[in-house]
């Protein structure tokens, strides 16, 4: 038995190909197919390493008798929340407007003019957990639409029309002066003191907060700035919410302890988080900070290069039908693995007990006390027993490659590949890996060559060979993010080029030319219930804010004041709500950060290879300074292009120039004079 979803190239879509529903994909078919038969559709959105979207998947929609009741009286859509986020943000808006809160899987009802008049999230078959029963919702929506369709249209359409003004939002206010200090406020009453991260459970990284709680450091000084980044951190790490063998963050914890995470891996989490532990080994120079990052970023090279050399999306939560199975252990295991001694030493190390912290008496690996103490309990020397847990670690990791592997979901994602070559990139850079910047190299040629169309626009996702769905916000900005981290990388000139044209793209295509400020969507972009703008923060950074520091990062490299005006302006588009929210606009304040700051142009004249030139790059590289931008006079640099390197041709030894509005000191020609100018520059 198979449905239209088996013509699909989304794993997520292809999971439920066989399912008795008669599935649809979201496009003119199944909306023509309402409106001729004037049945309203049951959209269902979530995404292929989400467990509660299995469950549902499970009960409900392998369910012959429910099949039944969701066939005859709905068209049924299922969506890809990664392949279609326009769809996830306005209908999520929706739910979240309908229940006060949201999540995946997504169920929402819509009219045949894809107006929303009912939501949720997870459904179980009959009525438990205080939820009602999907098959009773189905019953009761099908009951009311036929009797009191206009009632059902008419508050449909009501909140239709609340969730578009949301686009249509005049934000424009001066930047309260005092803005980043009271976001710094906002963050302290946040904190959790004892544990890290903000709020209780379930807890999330906040990479964008850590990110600007550095920031905040250096322009107040104020110590708790950095202890709040430190001690996160260095929670996470300790926590099971990191992968303990094998490197990597699972996307949250359930738990405010970092203990027991949803076990999914998201190419998006680890491109957002492992960048705070790049910049806190920068700002602190602490060894566990960079390896935690080469960890992570090993995990992603490992793990997650799909065909072509683009990045897959996601890791499954589950294995063998259970979430967590391939990363849980017993003590048993443990000693199994180990022998009986190293085992039970192991399970001290890692937190693993006979009842287990997880399910099935089954434990997530973790390190809940500190080694030394673990040390003294066991009676062993410190350095031996480290020594010993360092291989044990290996022997584990090698294990449990024998175990059944969660599914991946290799459809390589504009938006968030452009995240990871900004990782990457700013991987290699810190910790001169060279394997990282050849990845993020070929994913951004596997992006540029196969992910744009004739016309120079985007796709948003591609699998099987096949490119399609309009780019939206994100994969722009994302991408030009990550291809100005490459240029400060191998400084080749096209990477700039190639992020002018899809800046223009961005103008022409997103711009709200009433309000500022750019809309999720393009202009070309099919028609949607509602054009939104999604200024703030959410599980990714806001587009917005992200292309706000795009813009000012290119003003300072290319010269170009208007560049700079566009992101001035951008940000008191949005100077309202930042006001009223500024825990909601991390990414945007460090863009403000940026402007407060006063950024450093940092120009190198040498040939790359140069061992002087790497030197200096090297010294520029391993200085915290974050408000600056770097380029490189060789010669290939194209100086009508890049000004900033007009009348600095190379020499041999390679020369720093350090300036600020383009007003510089004298060289230098030392790592050290270079460090230094850099820090008398903060």
């Amino acid at each position: 038995m198979t449905n239209r979803l088996k013509g699909e190239t989304s794993p997520y879509l292809l999971q439920h190909a066989e399912n008795p529903v008669d599935w649809y994909p979201w496009g003119a078919e199944a909306i023509e197919r309402s409106r001729a038969e004037q049945k309203p559709i049951f959209l269902s959105i979530g995404y292929s390493a989400c467990h509660w979207c299995h469950v549902m998947e499970h009960e409900s929609f392998e369910n012959e008798e429910i099949a039944v009741c969701m066939n005859e009286d709905f068209v049924n859509i299922k969506v890809d929340r990664e392949e279609r986020p326009d769809l996830d943000e306005i209908y999520m808006k929706a739910v979240m407007r309908l229940t006060g809160a949201g999540g995946w899987p997504m169920s929402v009802f819509l009219t045949p003019e894809l107006e929303p008049f009912y939501g949720g999230t997870y459904f179980p078959p009959r009525s438990a957990y205080g939820r009602p029963g999907f098959r009773e919702v189905l019953q009761s929506l099908a009951q009311a639409w036929q009797v009191d369709r206009g009632k059902v249209t008419s508050q449909a359409n009501r909140l239709a029309k609340e969730i578009a003004a949301e686009g249509r939002f005049d934000g424009r206010s001066a930047l309260d002066p005092t803005i980043l200090d009271r976001s710094l406020d906002a963050l302290r009453e946040s904190y959790d003191p004892t544990w890290g991260g903000f709020g209780g459970a379930p807890k999330f990284p906040h990479a964008m907060d850590l990110r600007l709680l550095l920031r905040h450091h250096d322009r107040s000084g104020a110590p708790d700035a950095l202890a709040m980044v430190t001690h996160t951190l260095q929670r996470m790490a300790d926590g099971g919410i990191y992968d303990q063998l094998g490197g990597g963050f699972h996307r949250y914890s359930t738990d405010a302890e970092w203990l027991i995470p949803h076990f999914e891996k998201m190419l998006y989490d680890n491109a957002l988080v492992v960048p705070v532990y790049l910049e806190a080994f920068l700002h602190t120079g602490e060894e566990r900070f960079a390896t935690i990052a080469r960890e992570s970023c090993d995990w992603i090279l490992r793990e997650m290069i799909a065909d072509g050399g683009g990045f897959a999306s996601t890791q499954d939560a589950d294995s063998e039908g259970e979430e967590g199975k391939f990363f849980s252990w017993t003590p048993a295991e443990l000693q199994g693995v180990l022998g009986r001694k190293l085992g039970a030493q192991a399970a001290e190390w890692f937190g693993v007990c006979e009842e287990g912290n997880f399910e099935h008496g089954t434990s997530a690996l973790w390190r809940p006390r500190p080694d030394m103490e673990i040390a003294a309990g066991l009676g062993l020397d410190l350095g031996a027993l480290t020594a010993s847990m360092a291989e044990a670690r290996k022997a584990l990791f090698l294990a449990r490659k024998e175990r059944v592997h969660p599914g991946r979901d290799d459809k390589v994602l504009c938006a968030w590949n452009g995240l990871a070559i900004s990782l990457l990139a700013q991987g290699y850079q810190v910790l001169q890996e060279a394997r990282y910047l050849d990845a993020a190299r070929t994913a951004a040629q596997f992006v540029l060559e196969n992910m744009r169309s004739e016309d120079g626009r985007l796709f948003a996702t591609h699998r099987a060979g096949k490119s399609q769905h309009a780019g939206c916000l994100d994969d722009y900005v994302f991408l030009i993010a990550g291809l100005i981290d490459l240029y400060e990388s191998d400084f080749d000139a096209g990477w700039l080029h190639r992020a002018l044209e899809l800046v223009e793209v961005v103008e022409e295509d997103f711009l709200d030319a009433q309000h500022d400020g750019y809309f999720t969507t393009g202009a070309h972009h099919e028609a949607l219930i509602a054009r939104l703008k999604n200024p703030h923060d959410g599980a990714l950074p806001s587009g917005n804010g992200v292309h706000a520091l795009n813009l000012l990062r290119l003003a300072e490299l290319l010269g170009n004041r208007e560049l700079a005006q566009r992101a001035e302006s951008l940000i008191q588009s949005l100077g309202k709500l930042v006001g009223r929210h500024p825990l909601a606009f991390s990414q945007l304040l460090i863009a403000v950060d940026w402007l407060a700051t006063g950024p450093r142009e940092v120009v190198i004249s040498g040939e790359l290879e140069d061992p002087s030139t790497q030197a200096l790059l090297a010294a520029v590289r391993q200085t915290w300074s974050p408000a600056r931008v770097v380029a490189l006079a060789d010669s290939r640099a194209e100086t009508e292009f890049l000004p900033l390197l007009q009348n600095r041709p190379a020499t041999e030894p390679a020369l720093a120039y350090v300036c600020r509005n383009y007003a510089c000191k004298d060289p230098v020609s030392s790592p050290a004079e270079l460090r230094a100018a850099l820090v008398l520059e903060e």
